[in-house]
């Protein structure tokens, strides 16, 4: 943890001008229409331009941009660290944790699915605590077992050991998966509650209401995979607490209706009045991934919102690591798709944009 007292106005002034250099939609479309080679070009005139020198020389087109990607990210979030002390630091530390999630579910997802290693490594994104050395160790095992027992000095051993009988036993990958979320949020929650509960005031509330927005809409994103994914799996059974939106007992109902699904969320006074705009879009969702685009947008734009009601809080901080978050994601999608040769309509549904 970083000494002295915390800095909130002057991280989040820095944040500020860091948030106005973000891509627009006018910058999407014009990667729609470009090339890899040309996506690259265009994003060495940006604040990519030094990892994208930096890498030319190894890599080209979507690889190029993949690993420009990746580690302008780990950057950002590195400067984030180096601005802030005290508690803002700590808060800011534990929550990146969140790539340490990322990246063991992208090394598990690749084993199951057989991909190279060399893939698997170019989508880790080196911005939680997980040391290097534990991540290569986990890279070169071959099965699901040995890369879990390589995280055994982690916050995330025991629950994936606890959860890998389920995992056999289904063949699916959700058991695994959602241990590594409800790990992540038990312990940002555990150490937020302290020994007086979960603050109801100031900016310590605020954090703690936009970790219980991610909450429940890691929830309802987990219920809809698990009832379209016709695996034998009951939604409560990956009940992550700590929400306000759902119960055990509501997963298991609601996603059975997709419409009530969304009628529940919005007539949740905390989500209703604050998301008018991306409950449309989630009611005009027509497959799971609009449906998880949706969820993205909207906690995106929740995060914008608690922001502006406290600018000195840590929200601001949140939403920018959520909104930088969405801009890597946004250009790998348009990358890898003109790659493969996808019309320009359907990137743009793979896009996630307020």
């Amino acid at each position: 943890m970083s000494a002295g007292a915390s800095n909130p106005e002057y991280v989040n002034g820095r944040v500020r001008s860091r948030r106005a250099k973000l891509f627009d939609d006018e910058d999407y479309r014009k990667l729609i229409r470009m090339g890899p080679s040309e996506i690259a070009r265009f994003m060495e005139e940006t604040e990519y331009e030094r990892e994208i020198n930096e890498l030319g020389t190894r890599f080209s087109g979507v690889d190029l941009i993949e690993h420009a990607l990746n580690r302008n990210l780990a950057k950002n979030f590195q400067d984030l660290l180096d601005w802030a002390d005290g508690r803002l630091y700590d808060r800011i530390a534990r929550y990146l944790r969140k790539f340490d999630v990322w990246n063991v579910k992208t090394i598990i997802r690749g084993i199951y699915t057989d991909t190279p290693t060399e893939e698997i490594e170019a989508d880790l994104i080196r911005a939680g605590e997980i040391d290097e050395r534990t991540l290569e160790r986990a890279l070169e095992v071959d099965t699901i077992e040995d890369a879990i027992e390589e995280l055994r000095r982690t916050i995330f051993y025991e629950p994936l050991t606890d959860a890998f009988e389920a995992y056999e036993e289904s063949g699916v990958l959700v058991p695994l998966e959602n241990a590594l979320d409800r790990a992540f949020y038990e312990r940002l929650l555990g150490d937020l509650r302290g020994q007086y509960g979960v603050p109801q005031e100031g900016p310590e509330a605020l954090y703690a209401e936009f970790l219980q927005a991610e909450i429940d809409f890691r929830n309802a994103r987990n219920a809809l995979r698990l009832a379209r994914s016709g695996a034998d799996l009951d939604p409560a059974e990956y009940y992550i607490e700590g929400g306000v939106l759902f119960d055990r007992g509501d997963l298991s109902r609601l996603v059975a209706d997709y419409d009530e699904l969304v009628d529940h969320i919005a007539e949740n006074r905390r989500y209703g009045e604050r998301l008018s705009g991306a409950l449309a879009r989630l009611r005009d969702a027509e497959s799971l991934i609009q449906f998880e685009h949706a969820l993205d947008a909207a906690l995106l734009e929740y995060a914008d919102r608690l922001s502006s009601i406290y600018p000195v809080s840590i929200s601001a901080v949140l939403s920018y690591i959520l909104a930088k978050e969405r801009e890597v994601e946004n250009i790998r999608a348009i990358a890898r798709g003109r790659e493969v040769g996808l019309s320009e309509n359907e990137i743009e549904e793979e896009l996630v944009v307020l």
